[in-house]
């Protein structure tokens, strides 16, 4: 299986796209993590007053370790910087601090693709572990009985699961960055000709989730047509 032209012609394409996404989010990030912001406002600051602007003073920021390990935590409620986000006065860490905020703005306003994604999360990580060793048993086992054929269905459909929450998420995603935009604009963190710097790194950040949903999406087609020639 692993062998098969499937894989060459479907997912590594998609694969090297990825790779080339994530390089572009670090060489984007590095370039504007020199242009500094004139009012030399921290991204932690920046988020903070977003956070307060818009009434939610009660979700803490957070500083942790690595290079662009941000995140909104929507079970903790807290949003995490790392260290050249946080402390950072470049646009770069402005955008990507205001981006969880935008997070944390989507889940306070209940916004309808944060509560599907939220809804698969649960079936996703269980479908996660279970796709890939039923698709390959089905795979192996189908000449001998048509129930195999079944369980590599299934497992395709597991493996659906995953394919439908990138493709969830991504909406989520640029929607989280709209926001951070809009918040930017409407506080005066940035002046107009600094905005391109948090544009710019945001834009890169959203490829790396329009990445992941293409190779998830390959792997699906080529697991469907893997399945669908033995079952011939």
């Amino acid at each position: 299986m692993y062998f098969d032209w499937t894989y060459f012609v479907l997912v590594i394409p998609a694969m090297i796209y990825a790779m080339w996404a994530s390089s572009r989010v670090n060489r984007t990030f590095e370039k504007y993590q020199s242009q500094y912001s004139a009012n030399g406002i921290t991204g932690a600051e920046a988020a903070r007053r977003i956070l307060d602007a818009n009434g939610l003073q009660s979700v803490p920021i957070d500083l942790i370790t690595g290079k662009l390990t941000d995140n909104y935590d929507p079970a903790a409620n807290v949003i995490r910087l790392s260290q050249s986000v946080y402390n950072g006065t470049s646009t770069a860490a402005v955008g990507i601090a205001c981006h969880e905020v935008g997070h944390a703005l989507q889940y306070a306003e209940n916004y309808p693709p944060v509560r599907l994604r939220m809804a698969i999360i649960p079936p996703t990580r269980i479908g996660s572990r279970l796709a890939v060793p039923l698709i390959i048993i089905g795979i192996l086992l189908g000449s001998l009985s048509y129930f195999f054929t079944v369980l590599a269905y299934i497992g395709i459909a597991f493996f659906a699961l995953s394919t439908l929450f990138q493709l969830v998420t991504l909406p989520v995603e640029l929607n989280a960055s709209k926001r951070a935009l809009q918040q930017i604009q409407a506080n005066g963190l940035l002046y107009d000709s600094e905005m391109q710097g948090a544009k710019e790194v945001l834009r890169a950040a959203a490829l790396t989730y329009v990445a992941a949903l293409a190779v998830s999406l390959t792997q699906l087609i080529r697991f469907l047509m893997i399945v669908g020639r033995r079952r011939r």
